[in-house]
């Protein structure tokens, strides 16, 4: 999660990058022999690509299962969970902390996870005070009161230097985008006056969020309304999340996907993807 207002407080007109997106679409491609280099289902990370793109992990010796290779014009990151580290360690003390099941906090965001509170927090559909009341209403139906309030306090997370190397690399060769979940008004003050953060934001392209949008992950049309803003389809992209429900519509419209579970191995996919280092 990005703290609303990065958007508007990074953006950079496309004069000033002084990078041209056009010169920088290298043509890395998935399909035919080197595509089962990616996708290893033991290695904690899946490297897929839905049925409009290239097929997924075929026998190498089995040509006629391909698609003919895709370019990959564009790489879009999830921010928490991926480029920060994911909250869910936050949520797992705070329940042993509080006698709750583990899980439990997870379990109150997958019941309803279109309408939710936080699914209309993050589309800004409520404000904070009415998030709090409405997740504690929430989590008090499935037997433990917890206010909203308490779980964003949760939120946050360090980052984690590689993967900023690895999107700064990104960079330097491909159009980068930041697909966010997120809330308005979360923090105090300017957004990201951290510069470590500021500076993880200005090498993107693009920053969708959410709050800002009215759509959230995993809808489609978060998707495609990114998309159309790279001027990219979604067979161009390759996008990177820690939970797979965000990941299964992007792979259904076409794009190549990586669920980031250990963030050196997502990072030895990607490099397999899209053939250059990135580290």
């Amino acid at each position: 999660m990005v703290a609303a207002g990065a958007a508007a407080d990074q953006q950079r007109s496309r004069d000033d990058r002084g990078r041209d997106r056009d010169r920088r679409r290298s043509p890395a491609t998935t399909g035919g022999p080197g595509w089962d280099t990616c996708g290893h289902r033991d290695s904690g990370f899946e490297v897929r690509r839905g049925a409009r793109g290239a097929q997924q992990v075929a026998p190498a010796n089995d040509a006629a299962t391909y698609d003919p290779p895709v370019v990959i014009r564009a790489v879009l990151f999830d921010f928490g969970g991926v480029i920060l580290s994911s909250p869910f360690d936050a949520f797992a003390r705070y329940e042993a902390e509080h006698g709750l099941p583990p899980g439990f906090l997870r379990s109150v965001n997958a019941t309803d996870p279109d309408d939710n509170a936080w699914a209309r927090l993050e589309r800004s559909e409520v404000d904070l005070d009415g998030f709090g009341d409405a997740f504690a209403d929430e989590s008090e139906a499935l037997g433990h009161r917890v206010s909203g309030h308490d779980v964003l306090a949760l939120l946050g997370g360090e980052l984690r230097p590689a993967m900023v190397e690895a999107v700064r690399r990104c960079a330097e060769h491909h159009t980068t985008a930041l697909l966010t979940n997120n809330v308005v008004g979360l923090h105090a003050g300017p957004p990201h006056a951290d510069p470590r953060i500021a500076d993880v934001l200005s090498l993107f392209d693009e920053i969708v969020e959410s709050s800002r949008i009215g759509l959230r992950k995993p809808d489609p049309a978060f998707y495609e309304h990114a998309c159309a803003l790279l001027e990219i389809e979604p067979s161009e992209a390759v996008f990177l999340d820690d939970l797979g429900v965000n990941l299964k519509p992007a792979r259904a419209m076409g794009m190549a996907t990586i669920k980031v579970v250990d963030p050196a191995v997502a990072i030895d996919e990607l490099e397999a993807l899209l053939g250059i280092s990135l580290r």
